[in-house]
């Protein structure tokens, strides 16, 4: 089964009940497996480009490979130099353009191939795994209170009331150099992956995203709008993206004659 079929993907962005416009910007390609979302930060405006450059040229990039033809070392080897890339055109754009001095982005990126998902973030970004009725949270945020929370300074429990929640240690766009986080997961049929910016975490409990997953899982665009409503219900502080993708059907390399033949011997 090809990707367009084995995957359904739904991606969603809001500007939130606070904010004047959206900084946020996502991205999907279902037959190439492809999901990018990207939170902007800066100034007038500034936070808006820097999201809109990654989705732009990652998209533009991403849609010349072929990551079902890799293995996971070269899908994780190719992320890096795209996201590389990115980084770079970012922080040049705020080093020769005064008012988009100091912009940046986090990053949240999956790559689905082979019944498998390499997943990249910098930032607080976040992705979570929904599978047999448990949300479980695949990214570490690279925020000082994720720090703090680390080094027990906080609880998580304290964390929730913290005002630095913003604060992040690792962004696109900001220093010559970025480091991408890598993760990578075998996928199965009936897994739903959630990415988001943190204006739904932040406004949405884990609790109520995985009953709201659990109850719509079968009509995925609901699901996403629901887990939007449920952040601006809730205040809606900042623009809300949310990407949901559901696995099914399985996209494993297609095998060689040679392999169906030995699998026929054994």
């Amino acid at each position: 089964m090809d990707l367009a079929n084995a995957l359904e993907i739904v991606a969603l962005t809001d500007p939130g009940q606070v904010r004047s416009h959206n900084e946020d910007a996502v991205f999907a390609r279902p037959s190439k497996g492809i999901v990018v979302l990207a939170d902007g930060m800066g100034g007038y405006n500034a936070g808006e480009v820097a999201s809109g450059m990654t989705i732009t040229l990652l998209a533009e990039q991403l849609d010349t490979l072929d990551f079902q033809a890799m293995d996971a070392a070269e899908v994780g080897e190719c992320l890096l130099e795209q996201i590389t890339l990115v980084n770079q055109a970012i922080y040049q754009a705020a080093y020769s353009q005064p008012q988009y001095a100091g912009m940046g982005t986090t990053l949240v990126m999956g790559a689905f191939f082979n019944n498998k998902l390499m997943l990249a973030h910098v930032g607080d970004s976040r992705a979570y795994l929904f599978r047999d009725g448990e949300l479980s949270r695949l990214t570490r945020d690279h925020s000082l209170l994720q720090g703090q929370i680390d080094s027990g300074v906080l609880t998580p429990e304290e964390a929730r009331y913290s005002q630095n929640k913003n604060l992040v240690t690792r962004a696109l766009g900001v220093e010559t150099v970025v480091e991408p986080e890598f993760n990578r997961y075998d996928v199965r049929i009936g897994d739903v992956f959630l990415l988001c910016s943190d204006g739904l975490n932040d406004m949405v409990e884990d609790e109520d995203m995985a009953l709201t997953l659990q109850t719509l899982k079968a009509n995925l665009p609901l699901a996403g709008e629901q887990l939007i409503q449920l952040a601006n219900d809730n205040g809606g502080r900042d623009n809300v993206s949310v990407i949901l993708v559901k696995v099914t059907g399985s996209f494993g390399r297609p095998e060689k004659l040679w392999q169906r033949l030995l699998a026929w011997l054994k």
